[in-house]
């Protein structure tokens, strides 16, 4: 079942960037690991890999930005921004969408699997602070093959990330979008 426009059916992916042997260092100080990442990506990546946007969700949505899941009667959150033609035009544009460390909707969060006790993490998730959101969507990146985006976007949390990626590491953006967000 598609829209007027849509993608169609998308997979989402599920990407391991961090391990015990080598776990994400958060902001905190504490160490983390393994890290599971769900992503979204739509398009295709130019030769040159200049064409990538990565859109960083609000609280209240996840990596699945666009198209259709099997069996699902409603489109991703963003449907109606990302596809050919639409703003995020997947004729010219790369798009990637991940889920944020902590959001339990493929990627590694609360309700994921304390290796040292083999139960789920529940209050015991370590806190988390806005840079360690960037740093694995910036894992995520280097596991793509992408060195820099063309743009950066997001409203409200999502906004707040594409802040504090371009405040941190503007020589891996060329563009940062940023609505209805706080510094």
């Amino acid at each position: 079942m598609t829209d007027n426009g849509s993608l169609g059916l998308v997979d989402t992916d599920i990407v391991r960037l961090f391990t015990a042997d080598d776990p994400l260092v958060l902001a905190s100080g504490s160490t983390l690991g393994p890290v599971d990442v769900a992503y979204e990506t739509y398009g295709t990546l130019s030769d040159a890999r200049d064409n990538a946007v990565f859109i960083c969700h609000a609280l209240t949505g996840d990596a699945h930005a666009a198209g259709y899941h099997p069996g699902a009667k409603r489109p991703g959150w963003w449907d109606n921004m990302i596809g050919p033609g639409k703003p995020l035009d997947t004729d010219r544009f790369f798009v990637i969408c991940a889920n944020l460390l902590g959001g339990c909707q493929g990627t590694t969060g609360p309700s994921s699997i304390d290796p040292a006790t083999g139960r789920v993490y529940g209050l015991g998730f370590p806190l988390l602070d806005m840079a360690d959101f960037v740093t694995v969507h910036r894992a995520l990146l280097t596991h793509l093959g992408i060195e820099r985006l063309l743009a950066a976007l997001g409203g409200s949390l999502g906004g707040m990330q594409a802040l504090e990626w371009a405040l941190r590491y503007p020589e891996q953006l060329t563009h940062a979008a940023i609505m209805a967000a706080s510094s």
